[in-house]
């Protein structure tokens, strides 16, 4: 199921990068902002109870597909630049098996636990 998983969120970051290219944008922009939404796990600051809350708020793909259509209704290139970056960016979270975050620990994804979990 996992492999299934990793080849959905493929494609999906892939049309984030076709998408993206409609957009006729400087193609340096999209690698330059796609680490930006990691940005969001400065919530742990506060608990991993926040950190994952603010976390997967902005890793939740209905954020990134209501920026991406309210743009496109809108004719606001940056909403909708917003919404391919945070589609692209955690569709390939995803397929590098980075899932959303449980309270319990960062480490503990729904796609299961990230790293070592003897530590």
């Amino acid at each position: 199921m996992i492999t299934l998983i990793k080849i959905e969120e493929l494609f999906l970051f892939g049309l984030s990068v076709f998408l993206f290219g409609q957009m006729k944008l400087a193609w340096w922009i999209y690698p330059a902002l796609i680490l930006v939404p990691d940005i969001s796990m400065v919530g742990y600051l506060a608990g991993p109870r926040w950190g994952a809350v603010l976390y997967n708020f902005i890793h939740h793909k209905g954020l990134s597909l209501t920026l991406y259509v309210l743009g496109f209704v809108l004719n606001s290139p940056g909403l909708m630049l917003t919404g391919l970056i945070l589609l692209g960016h955690s569709s390939l979270d995803r397929v590098l098996g980075f899932g959303l975050k449980n309270s319990s620990s960062f480490n503990d994804t729904h796609l299961g636990v990230i790293g070592n979990p003897a530590k």
